[in-house]
């Protein structure tokens, strides 16, 4: 270790060390100014977002240009659409309590973390040391040793590894946005469906308990036919037996209701016993679908640009294997003192500094570079297929759902026109039945057909709420209208 004194007289600060020394000053302009001059000297490629398959419209919708990430776009209350209050409600609570979109705020809160510890490595490490000791050997005199140093190390990033490391954990810390984003998009989707589903039950309950209350009138009306002499025993068990399977499936739907209700609890982060939704009067009401709708909402999705920020982190990960096939240079400092005891160790001639450089390099690796770049440039690849997989299946959900949504509309105006067919033949059969002049068996099936038109309509109504739900998911949160006339 090299040792110096001033030859000037030391101000009392800068004897306690409390102004660094010129050295240091030296040194770290040295460090800054090389740090300047090779700020633009990164290897590996620059990020280029990749093409995406795409086609420039949408068969179900016309209007629709090519769709670029822009998942930090406002989506609003994007569940609203639906008028429905204790659904709003929900949907506030699953926001801030469901665990699994915990669990992502704690993974983005990492990686937010890791962003802040890969850019530490920039900048110079500080560190400290102090010790003390005496030895004593034979026929020698005892000797103290006291030291108190100040140490500094630093990695030069000349090739730009530790910059593209930053590159990619930022762009990780992105795409870990975007997933927090879709675990949000996910719970609100999941909530909505199952309430819908819930809704819908409670509108077969009403239908079930409709058909009880209506077979045991057709069952009393039977009966006294029967005790008048005017039907047959059969007949009478025949509307028993149809009043027991109404009865029957009006208990079934409870399970599948009570279901609902469970899932929703835990989607909304609570347990099953702590939420009761009661009987709601009927489901929400669908949608406004518009007739055109640009694709800024389908670039919204959270799940694209969770694909596109891995494609930009795996790209600067090439940069950091790449990077490996030049030397690291390290330079160091110490500066401290160093005397036998503690009286006078603070004085200007016990002080003592060191500065050094190295470089390092690895002359034979047998392969594992070039192994290391050709494995992350395979990576990247993968993550640009994955990308455009994406961006192909968002575009097959959003046409399956305008699809689903155009045809089961037109499937819902026939359906009702077929349950008020067989309302009037439930309703004809009925009174010919009173008349004598048809069968009971006639009034049953007429009954039947009514009730089965009926669960149809409800089946056609659950899968126009559940693919409206889907529709907004697919399209990365919804839409809304602009004063304009459009939507965003």
């Amino acid at each position: 270790m090299t040792k110096g004194r001033r030859k000037a007289r030391a101000l009392p600060w800068t004897r306690w060390g409390l102004v660094p020394r010129p050295h240091f000053i030296l040194l770290s302009r040295l460090a800054m100014g090389a740090q300047m001059l090779l700020a633009g000297c990164m290897v590996g490629p620059d990020y280029r977002r990749p093409s995406a398959i795409i086609s420039p419209n949408f068969k179900e919708l016309k209007g629709w240009k090519q769709a670029t990430p822009r998942d930090d776009a406002p989506k609003g209350d994007c569940w609203s659409v639906f008028v429905d209050a204790t659904l709003d409600r929900l949907e506030r609570l699953a926001l801030t309590a469901n665990q699994t979109v915990a669990a992502q705020a704690a993974s983005y809160d990492q990686a937010r973390a890791l962003v802040d510890e890969a850019r530490a490595a920039l900048f110079p490490v500080l560190g400290a040391n102090a010790g003390a000791s005496r030895s004593e050997a034979s026929h020698s005199p005892a000797v103290s040793a006291v030291t108190v140093q100040a140490t500094a190390t630093w990695e030069i990033d000349i090739w730009g590894q530790i910059r593209r490391q930053v590159e990619s954990s930022e762009a990780n810390a992105q795409n870990s946005a975007a997933l927090l984003a879709n675990a949000r998009l996910s719970a609100g989707a999941s909530l909505a469906t199952a309430y819908m589903e819930l809704t819908v039950s409670d509108a077969l309950q009403r239908l079930l308990d409709d058909t009880v209350t209506n077979d045991a009138k057709a069952l009393r009306i039977t009966q006294n036919q029967y005790d008048a002499g005017f039907a047959a025993r059969s007949d009478v068990i025949l509307a028993q037996t149809q009043l027991d399977t109404a009865q029957s499936a009006a208990v079934a739907v409870g399970i599948a209701r009570g279901q609902y209700e469970h899932a929703i609890a835990v989607l909304a982060g609570m347990p099953p016993a702590e939420l009761t939704i009661p009987a709601v009067a009927q489901p929400p009401r669908m949608p406004d679908i518009p007739v055109s709708v640009p694709s800024a909402l389908l670039e919204r999705r959270p799940d694209i640009a969770a694909a596109e920020r891995t494609m930009a982190s795996n790209n600067a990960l090439i940069g950091v294997a790449v990077a490996a096939y030049y030397p690291a240079i390290n330079l160091s400092a110490a500066f401290g003192f160093a005397a036998g005891g503690f009286g006078g160790l603070f004085s200007a001639a016990n002080d003592v500094w060191s500065l050094g450089g190295t470089a390092s390099d690895e002359i034979f690796a047998f392969g594992a570079r070039s192994a290391a770049v050709a494995a992350a440039r395979a990576q990247y690849r993968s993550s640009v297929a994955t990308y455009r997989q994406t961006v192909l299946t968002a575009l097959q959900q959003v046409e399956d759902n305008l699809v689903g949504l155009r045809l089961l509309a037109q499937q819902a105006a026939i359906q009702d026109a077929a349950v008020r067919d067989a309302a009037r033949a439930a309703q004809i059969s009925l009174n010919e039945y009173r008349a004598g002049t048809q069968p009971y068996t006639t009034v049953v099936t007429a009954q039947n057909t009514l009730l089965a038109a009926q669960q149809t309509a409800l089946t056609i109504e659950q899968s126009r709420l559940t693919d409206a739900v889907a529709l907004i998911t697919a399209l990365g949160g919804g839409w809304a209208p602009t004063p304009r006339g459009g939507y965003h």
